[in-house]
């Protein structure tokens, strides 16, 4: 019985991070055709700034409250710069977002070194439940994610910002047409997904050990989910996330 508790718990746990990763991902391949390679970079940031926080002020929760800011200003550099001239040209930003995830790998590098930075746990001790014991941070992860992915779900369906993605994903010609600015949209979808892969790292950053690397696997992840989910539907991340965290776990 404990086997099975904790199981189902860390099944919970990677599900919820990677749902959160691979949200982002789903709405920028669906919507606009990105395949974005240093979108696991983008995690990496969010978790280099967690343990910078934690390191210069002593407080995690800073380095949270930050995290997915810094991220989504570097997705929108990133799409400023770059992505918005190669919507039509979906290879190219294939080779070019491959360059970005490689230059940014060595910056963090150069900057914070090779070695592996460790973040304490923010919040220390266990619950028990069902008999089994079971850290309270990863209990918290769990809540946090599924809080942070109801909120995208409202505003996915409810605002003005969400039908106008929903119309741009459907048809983004269209779209413009009625009035939509296309443009303006794709930025705030691709910072939005960079700032929750960020945030993603940040809370990662007490589990795991930060090194510039940590981006890929979940890069990696964050493609069969999408490939399993569908592109474009939170829903359908979820359910992807379900079933590669479950199997992964298992």
């Amino acid at each position: 019985m404990e086997t099975f508790v904790v199981g189902v718990l860390s099944a919970l746990s990677l599900i919820s991070i990677l749902a959160l990763v691979s949200v982002g991902m789903a709405i920028i391949f669906g919507m606009m055709n990105v395949i974005n390679l240093a979108h696991g970079e983008f995690l990496t940031i969010g978790a280099y700034t967690a343990a910078l926080m934690t390191a210069l002020t002593g407080s995690f929760w800073l380095g949270l409250l930050l995290a997915p800011f810094i991220g989504a200003a570097a997705g929108l550099l990133l799409e400023v710069s770059i992505i918005r001239y190669l919507y039509k040209r979906p290879i190219d930003t294939i080779i070019a977002t491959f360059g970005v995830s490689l230059v940014l790998q060595k910056a963090l590098e150069l900057i914070f070194g090779p070695s592996p930075i460790a973040v304490g746990d923010p919040i220390p001790g266990l619950i028990e439940i069902l008999g089994t014991s079971y850290p309270l941070y990863r209990i918290f992860v769990i809540l946090f994610a599924l809080a942070v992915l109801g909120a995208l779900v409202f505003g996915y369906r409810r605002t003005n910002l969400g039908l106008d993605l929903r119309s741009a994903i459907q048809n983004p010609d269209m779209a413009a047409a009625l009035g939509v600015d296309v443009a303006r949209t794709y930025r705030i979808a691709f910072a939005t997904g960079a700032g929750l892969a960020a945030l993603a790292g940040a809370l990662i950053a007490p589990i795991t050990a930060t090194v510039p690397g940590m981006g890929l696997p979940y890069l990696i992840k964050s493609f069969f989910v999408v490939i399993v989910g569908g592109m474009g539907s939170i829903l359908g991340v979820v359910t992807g996330s379900t079933f590669i965290g479950g199997l992964e776990t298992a």
